[in-house]
């Protein structure tokens, strides 16, 4: 066997290794995404009896108890880190993690809940404005067709059929503006995220993205004031207690460890794509939870969300990331 043979023998394996991890990381990114269609479940019950600051200082209290032995096993990856690397950790943690988590809480409390969820859809302009100027990632083919049929996608599971033009002054308010913002944090953790996923463990990166988020968080909530009206009765202290666990650990602790490990092998561009696998999962909610029967208008836009993750999946796997 020449060498050019032997080589190529050696070179074909490794992008079949490659391409098999680019396509497992699209689809654990798929399903992190999709546990945080459980978030509001949780967090519209808490938000009977706390302000969106002190639920969300809490979860970060919860899960910093649970990720904080797994930073110290993995103390030696912080030692050399440079200042990208603290701006990109700060950015997750403070604007990802804190500051997007508390508008987005805010909006649910303030605006229409349609106009909040279909402003989140906008997450992926900002990762990938993000993604081609930070991380200088190149787009699949046919991106922007497979874009727009996502966004139609969530569009009717938003809106169905219907065109709401006597509720577009509901876009602006305040609600409204503050699920812009938190769209905007978090399309920019996408694009830090992927980058420090290429120089820490996903396990530090998660870690980390709570742990520093708790100063911030604990000034926000004592600037704010308000008093903690936590209820004195056994059942309903015990049935809060239960929904806070369940909003930190699974969409909050589970869905970033498998967020963050799809990461590792998936672009920032193409990963915000995946992420759109939230709204699916907060029509199933509703349809399980509160007997919201779905229509067809939402069965078409889980089709054409899932006909835009597929070929996103195929093009992975042929082009690893």
């Amino acid at each position: 066997m020449d060498n050019a043979t032997s080589v190529g023998a050696q070179v074909k394996p490794s992008l079949s290794v490659s391409r098999d991890r680019s396509k497992t990381g699209f689809w654990l990114v798929v399903l992190g995404a999709a546990l945080w269609g459980v978030d509001p479940l949780f967090r519209l019950i808490l938000l009977k009896s706390m302000t969106s600051a002190q639920i969300v200082l809490l979860e970060h209290v919860i899960i910093a108890l649970c990720v904080g032995p797994t930073l110290w096993k993995n103390r030696r990856e912080l030692l050399g880190v440079k200042w990208k690397q603290i701006g990109a950790l700060l950015f997750i943690s403070w604007g990802g993690s804190a500051l997007a988590t508390i508008l987005f809480t805010n909006g649910l409390a303030n605006g229409n809940a349609n106009a909040v969820l279909l402003l989140q859809k906008l997450q992926p302009l900002f990762a990938i404005i993000m993604a081609r100027f930070i991380l200088k990632e190149r787009l699949p083919r046919y991106f922007s067709l497979l874009f727009l049929i996502a966004l139609g996608g969530t569009y009717l599971l938003t809106f169905g059929f219907n065109i709401p033009l006597g509720h577009w002054s509901e876009f602006v308010q305040i609600g409204s503006l503050l699920s812009l913002g938190a769209a905007a944090l978090w399309g920019g953790s996408t694009v830090m995220g992927r980058m420090m996923v290429g120089q820490m463990k996903y396990e530090t990166v998660t870690a980390l993205r709570f742990i520093l988020a708790l100063p911030l968080l604990m000034a926000i909530t004592w600037n704010e004031g308000a008093a903690w009206t936590l209820p004195t009765e056994a059942g309903p202290l015990s049935l809060l207690s239960i929904n806070l666990l369940g909003q930190a650990l699974l969409p909050g602790l589970l869905s970033l460890l498998v967020y963050y490990k799809g990461l590792t092998t998936t672009k920032a561009s193409v990963a915000t794509l995946a992420e759109l696998s939230f709204p699916m999962v907060g029509v199933l909610l509703n349809w399980i939870a509160f007997q919201q029967m779905v229509t067809v208008a939402q069965i078409c836009g889980f089709v054409l969300i899932w006909l835009a993750l597929f070929v996103i999946s195929r093009q992975s796997e042929s082009s690893p990331a």
